[in-house]
């Protein structure tokens, strides 16, 4: 049986749609009927070439760490699971030594008709949740969730600022109004992204240029700033606008120094810098839960749906960032 697949060539960098053999589930894993798959910015990093797969077998994968889907067939010992079942994947799984496989970098994701799933990194998903919702909670979502919750630890009345409103820095507005932050400030230079982080829940929403008023605005610093934009400019700017204690967060990737202008400014207030990266299973069990009580609404996160075979057709409309999108959907 055959279907439809995108695949990266590494060595050429190029994105080809393919016709390839529909994979056999191993004894602990479950065959997917793939119903949805977001396109992410770190997707066109791995065409472009700004991302390596460190852990892949070979020089193709199919991309897509986004997927949702429909259980279609169960490997020999997988328990616990049957045939129909609405799923989402996480967006990587560990080995027995704790190292991270990322599921379309260093194994086959789900830009693609199916896929294989270890069952142990399935999460069950409400029947009343789309599936062009469910499959961005794994990155999309959880990165940010991660973020704010764990590496930050956000605690409600905390004045927070997000620079760089795109498809992570969208849902991390959305989280921080969820779990109470005050005031939430979204930097960005577009003013599409600012009217959207403002529809988003965001209580301000400023320029770069503007971002010199958030002590004033705050009455004294952030608690936490994070830059989803990964910037170098970004984090400089962030810093001279913490409060005492406050926390510099770098989601966003730049691959380049990090700065502090003044010591005696980042050791006299107490500040801190932390590096934060994905998330882990029980944040995106969070999220659906989330979801699941009406409390999350991912609806407003969909920018277009395409069939899988437009993927690289959605690809290029991210890398234009045409109509300012959180997030493009392939359908196969």
């Amino acid at each position: 049986m055959k279907m439809l697949a995108g695949r990266l060539h590494l060595k050429e960098r190029a994105l080809r749609m393919e016709t390839v053999d529909v994979p056999e589930p191993g004894p602990d894993e479950v065959l997917v009927k793939v119903t949805a798959a977001g396109v992410c910015l770190s997707d066109v990093h791995l065409i472009e070439g700004g991302l390596t797969p460190r852990l892949l077998d070979g020089d193709v994968v199919t991309l897509g760490h986004e997927t949702a889907g429909i259980v279609d067939r169960l490997g020999d010992r997988v328990e616990g699971w049957k045939p129909g079942d609405r799923i989402l994947m996480q967006a990587g799984q560990r080995d027995r030594r704790g190292i991270v496989y990322t599921r379309g970098v260093d194994y086959d994701g789900g830009w693609a008709e199916y896929t294989v799933a270890r069952a142990d990194t399935l999460v069950a998903i409400p029947d009343d949740l789309p599936f062009e919702q469910a499959c961005i909670i794994p990155d999309a979502v959880s990165t940010p969730w991660a973020a704010i919750t764990a590496t930050a630890q956000v605690k409600p009345g905390d004045a927070v600022a997000v620079w760089g409103v795109g498809g992570l820095g969208a849902h991390a507005v959305q989280l921080l109004r969820l779990i109470g932050a005050a005031p939430v400030i979204a930097v960005d230079p577009l003013a599409p992204a600012r009217e959207r982080a403002l529809a988003l829940g965001a209580d301000i929403a400023l320029d770069p240029s503007q971002a010199d008023t958030i002590r004033e605005l705050t009455g004294g610093g952030l608690a936490v700033a994070l830059d989803f934009a990964g910037v170098p400019a970004v984090r400089e700017q962030a810093l001279t606008v913490l409060g005492r204690g406050g926390k510099l967060v770098l989601a966003g990737i730049a691959n380049k120094p990090v700065t502090i202008s003044s010591d005696s400014f980042f050791n006299y207030l107490k500040l801190s810098i932390h590096g934060h990266y994905g998330s882990d299973p029980e944040h995106v069990e969070e999220l659906v839960r989330l979801a699941r009580q009406r409390r999350l609404d991912l609806a407003a996160s969909i920018s277009d749906v395409l069939p899988l075979a437009d993927a690289p057709a959605a690809v290029e409309r991210l890398q234009r960032k045409e109509g300012n999108p959180i997030r493009l959907i392939l359908r196969p």
